[in-house]
């Protein structure tokens, strides 16, 4: 079904240009993101702005008075790709040198004045201790802004734009150039009003014409729990304001998370290496694991722990992403090997020695632990 245009600027079908814009101008000032930073008013935004567009050029709006909408039909105007009535055939290398095409007679500007903005890219730093609790971090941007002096309207008296006067409303005029055909007509981007068909005789002092300038704003982003390094928040209507005060677009803000002390993430597991003396790892023991949540977790080495051996304790690694539950925290064992004894200590692991059934040899496939270096190394070679 077609849109209402006309019906979302509150005007009727006979409505000239300059209410047209006027009703624009009114709802902009209702509902742009500087204004009103909700999602339904920078959508109610975006459609005032597409409606000013298609209502002030006429080709388009003929297309509107006739039931149709032209933004939901292809490039052209319904004609076939390659096509005399669509883009990119013959008819537009024609155009190009004697005049058709949008900007020739009876056609509209070939640039809209009110455009949308740029999405903005801000790089945030945080810790992985922000990344478990989230935050709410006050950030400073640095975008184009609506204009207060002239309410984007780029004129200092917020008038209408009017005809230019070179072009006559064409956006473009016609040159006179020698080619290998001869003297030919080429159409150009008027110079005055840069293709747009219209100029504002009092550009705003503050923003020269514009319609925005260049601030520094403190914005809040809330960051959720769970949130990993790379991933993007999307804050709707925080971008850059478009030229003619047009619709901001987005800002994206891209988490970067500082590397942690002694965790690793992988997903929403911690990774952490626990050194146990290799007594303790003979006999059994416990590590306390202090946790970003200020609690503890305590990791269970078993008697007869080997060496790379790995512990995991669920539920104590970071949040999941936007529902319940947690990761885990994966406990990576070192075996240390005292390397400084003295000589009681070393008169009792002599007596160990001499009771202990395992000697130093040769470890085989055909072991019984074959899961040890013989297995790796067989996997890495591929044998």
């Amino acid at each position: 079904m077609a849109r209402d245009y006309y019906g979302i600027l509150g005007v009727s079908s006979d409505a000239s240009d300059a209410e047209i814009k006027k009703a624009y101008r009114r709802l902009a000032r209702k509902y742009h993101p500087d204004v009103n930073p909700s999602d339904e008013a920078a959508e109610k935004f975006r459609e005032a702005s597409l409606a000013q567009e298609v209502l002030t050029d006429p080709q388009k709006r003929r297309i509107v008075d006739a039931g149709g909408d032209p933004e939901e039909q292809g490039p052209g105007g319904g004609g076939g790709p390659g096509g005399f009535g669509g883009g990119g055939g013959f008819g537009d290398i024609f155009d190009a040198f004697f005049g058709g095409g949008a900007g020739g007679a009876g056609g509209g500007p070939r640039v809209s004045r009110v455009r949308p903005g740029n999405d903005a890219l801000l790089r945030l730093q945080m810790t992985l201790d922000e990344c478990f609790a989230g935050v709410t971090k006050d950030v400073t941007v640095d975008t184009a802004v609506l204009c207060e002096v002239c309410d984007g309207s780029g004129s200092e008296s917020k008038s209408d734009p009017v005809t230019c006067p070179t072009c006559h409303g064409q956006g473009q005029v016609m040159e006179i150039q020698q080619s290998i055909l001869g003297r030919v007509q080429v159409a150009r981007a008027c110079p005055r009003c840069q293709g747009v068909g219209e100029i504002i005789e009092d550009p705003c002092q503050e923003c020269a014409g514009d319609g925005r300038v260049r601030a520094r704003r403190d914005i809040e982003v809330k960051i959720p729990a769970g949130i990993r390094d790379g991933m993007r928040i999307r804050m709707s209507g925080e971008g850059e304001v478009g030229p003619g005060g047009g619709p901001a677009g987005d800002l994206y803000v891209e988490v970067q998370v500082k590397e942690h002390p002694y965790f690793l993430r992988d997903a929403d597991d911690l990774h952490v290496t626990v050194n146990v003396p290799m007594v303790d790892a003979a006999l059994g023991t416990s590590v306390e694991v202090p946790l970003l949540d200020d609690s503890v977790a305590t990791v269970a080495v078993e008697p007869g722990t080997q060496p790379e051996a790995i512990v995991r304790v669920k539920g104590k690694g970071m949040p999941h992403l936007r529902r319940e539950g947690y990761g885990s925290l994966i406990a990576h064992v070192d075996i240390t090997v005292p390397s400084d004894l003295d000589k009681k200590q070393r008169d009792l692991l002599e007596q160990f020695r001499g009771t202990s059934k395992h000697v130093a040899g040769v470890q085989s496939s055909e072991d019984e632990h074959s899961g040890g270096l013989f297995s790796r190394l067989r996997q890495k070679f591929g044998r």
